[in-house]
Order: structure tokens, then C-alpha cells, then sequence
């Protein structure tokens, strides 16, 4: 097995230091800012960070002398997919993490309330901070999360303009009395994006039980919230018609994604080819859940709630239910982790249609479809075949229509 694809940072392998992420680190920061003082608008973002739990860092991200117009660029999910890698990692290198040393129970720290104030914006804030020293010029790569660049500790800082905050967010922010999930759900169910949903929970807004949670962890929390919460609707509506299949690649991540007419199933298989950034060697993996739901934590980590996010947005939105079979190959081209809301995004532009995928193609048979699927999948089909637990259900298991 190759550990790094499991690991993907974690330090699972007990190293000081992950040999994967120190190649990355070679990549300096573009900006650096050299100085302890710096202004720049917010995205907005913050970051929490989840090293020595539950003391840890935590402040949001500044691009120096960036304006309104150009920074919400930084962190918006969908204007970052419309770029390629290098483009990315150029605009994230520039993002300097400002950070203080809090507890994740902290509740009226001055540094924390402004961070918060900041989180709640859904447009960019101009920030000032000043630093005990000037930001280290390093970034910061990780298997969960966008790239950040340097990273400095706050001595100061303050919001020089009003931040502009939703109704909604506003409202249930004010609600101490609100569970978490029910906050979420609100939320969601508002169009409030998502990624600003996962901002405002980790840096300890929603819920009764108020405390910081690191990014990494809210990121998987809140797809694994919104999934289930799209689920308990999914399960009651009709199958769909068809045996569907949607094709994308975006940054070496190709996904073939089918649809096929049964009750609600998600399967999701990993091909990870030499050379793409985790992998020094051919890596499988996937996992599962039926009807019922998953049972435990995947073996594919964040990667399987984002997918599984994705498709059943799509499902809710269309207002039927269907057995889910994706298959993500990572190619070469994939050379610096980006995180998972690649997955995410690619998956849904995928289905709506909006991100140049191949668009919805028909297939009479789940046989039929599958030899169209392994025709753009590079690695041989049966290095792979026996990850397919579900799918071969669907493919031999007769339903009720079969005898009308």
C-alpha cells in the first residue's frame, strides 16, 4: 500500500516532517511581505489550525494591498476551478496567515471577535495587522486544504471597513439557542455558500456549544452534514428514469460519475497514478454506503464527503434518487494537493453542467455504460474491477421492474 496516499500529510507515517509537503515548500511565497505591518481586503478567510489541539492558532488570511474587487478571487471555489494550478498556487501564495495563540474555548479574545466579525462577511473586508515579526515566506500545502502563503503572529489588527453580513447569517449567529445542524441546515437551505458555511462553524459561530474547530476538520464535518441532511429528503423521492453518466477533468483529477435507477447508494473508487502528487506507485482504494447510510469514518477521508456532497445536491435538486458510482483517476498533472474542494466543485460542475464536462449521456444497460467509462480510464480495468462491490449489486441484483 502506498502510505502517503493514505496519509496525505497527516503524519501517519511518524516522520518529523511529511517528505511529500517539504518538496512543496521549495516553492516560495511570491509576496513577501517583509515588513510588520500590511492592509490588504480579506476574501474573506480565516484559518484554524489543529497542532496541539486544543491549544492552537488561529486569524484570518490578508493579501497584502489587495482591494475588494480582486481579492474575493482568493478563495471563492468557483473562480478558483476556472484556473490552473500554477494560477491557483500563485494567488494562494499570496494570502499571509495572520494568527494568535488561542484555546478552541476561548470566547471573548479581542483577536477572536474580530476574526469572527470578519467570517460572517460574504464580500471582502479591508484589513490591517502588524506582526511580532515579518510573515515567514513559506507556504503551506496540505491534503484538505487550498495552499496558504506566509505566516505571521499578530501583535494587532483591525477591520478599516464594515464588513457586509447576510440576513441569515446575521440571524442565526445571534441564536445561542440553535443546534449546530439545525444552524447548517438553515443555512444551506438559504443558497449561503457553502465554503462560507464551513468559515463561520470553524471559527466558532454556530451551534450552542460555541468552541473553534480546526479547518481541516470542519471542512469534512460540514459535507458530512449537508449530505446527510440531503439524504433524509432523498430517500423518499422516486428513482430516476435513466442509466446517466457525466465525465470531467479539472487539474489531472478525472471523474467518470454514473447514475443508475435504484434507491440511494454511493460508491466511490481512488485510482492514484505514479507520479501524481501523493503516489510513487499505482494506488487504489475506495469506499461505500448503502441505503442506510455510512457506518464510521471513509478510508478515503474528506475526498469521499465532498464527493458524496456533490452528488447529492444533484439528486435533491432533480428531486429523485439513484445509486451513485464515481470513479476519480489522478494523473500526473495533479503535482501539488490542493485540497478536497476539487472534488467537490468538479463533481458538481459536472453534473449541472456548468463546468465543460461531457454533459449527461443515456445507456440502456449498466453494461453498456461501463464500457464506455473504462474506455477514458488510463489505468487497465481489471487493476480495478474488484473495487466495485456496489455497482456489480446493481449489475446482477434484479428489482421490481425487471418483472413488469
Amino acid at each position: 500500500m502506498n502510505q502517503c496516499v493514505t496519509c496525505k500529510g497527516k503524519g501517519l507515517c511518524g516522520r518529523p516532517k511529511c517528505p511529500v509537503l517539504e518538496r512543496f515548500k521549495e516553492i516560495e511565497a511570491i509576496t513577501d511581505p517583509g515588513t510588520t505591518n500590511l492592509s490588504g481586503a480579506s476574501p474573506p478567510s480565516v484559518f484554524v489550525g489543529r497542532r496541539g489541539y486544543p491549544d492552537i492558532v488561529a486569524g484570518p488570511l490578508i493579501p497584502p494591498n489587495i482591494g475588494g474587487d480582486e481579492a474575493q478571487q482568493y478563495e471563492d471555489p468557483g473562480v478558483l476551478l476556472t484556473k490552473n494550478i500554477d494560477e491557483i498556487i500563485g494567488l494562494r501564495s499570496r494570502l499571509v496567515r495572520s494568527y494568535t495563540r488561542l484555546n478552541v474555548k476561548t470566547p471573548d479574545d479581542p483577536f477572536l471577535l474580530t476574526s469572527q466579525e470578519l467570517a460572517m462577511a460574504d464580500a471582502p473586508v479591508e484589513t490591517e495587522a502588524w506582526f511580532a515579526r515579518p510573515p515567514t515566506a513559506r507556504m503551506a500545502f496540505d491534503g484538505m486544504l487550498m495552499p496558504m502563503g506566509p505566516a505571521g503572529e499578530l501583535t494587532k489588527i483591525t477591520l478599516t471597513e464594515n464588513p457586509k453580513v447576510p440576513t441569515k447569517i446575521d440571524y442565526l449567529v445571534s441564536d445561542t439557542d440553535a443546534l449546530a445542524a439545525d444552524s447548517i441546515r438553515e443555512l444551506h437551505r438559504s443558497d449561503i455558500p457553502q465554503h462560507h458555511i464551513t468559515r463561520i462553524f470553524s471559527i466558532g459561530l454556530l451551534g450552542k456549544d460555541r468552541k473553534l474547530v480546526p479547518t481541516r476538520w470542519s471542512i469534512t464535518a460540514i459535507d458530512d452534514m449537508v449530505g446527510k441532511m440531503l439524504l433524509d429528503d432523498i430517500r423518499s423521492y422516486p428513482e430516476i428514469k435513466d442509466i446517466v453518466l457525466f465525465t470531467t477533468e479539472k487539474f489531472g483529477n478525472h471523474f467518470e460519475i454514473l447514475l443508475i435507477p435504484r434507491c440511494f447508494s454511493f460508491e466511490l473508487i481512488e485510482i492514484w497514478l505514479p507520479d501524481s502528487v501523493w503516489s510513487d506507485k499505482l494506488w487504489i482504494g475506495s469506499d461505500r454506503e448503502e441505503y442506510g447510510g455510512k457506518k464510521g469514518y471513509s478510508s478515503l477521508a474528506g475526498g469521499y464527503y465532498a464527493a458524496r456532497t456533490a452528488a447529492v445536491e444533484y439528486l435533491h435538486s432533480i428531486r429523485r434518487q439513484a445509486s451513485v458510482f464515481i470513479v476519480r483517476e489522478i494523473l500526473p498533472d495533479y503535482w501539488a494537493p490542493l485540497g478536497v474542494w476539487v472534488i467537490r466543485e468538479a463533481v458538481r460542475d459536472a453534473l449541472t453542467g456548468r463546468g465543460g464536462g461531457s454533459g449527461a449521456r443515456r445507456f440502456d444497460s449498466i453494461g453498456d455504460a461501463l464500457r464506455d467509462l473504462r474506455g477514458r480510464i488510463r489505468t487497465p480495468y481489471p487493476k480495478w474491477q474488484n473495487e466495485m462491490q456496489l455497482l456489480d449489486e446493481c449489475r446482477f441484483q434484479r428489482t421490481l421492474a425487471d418483472f413488469l
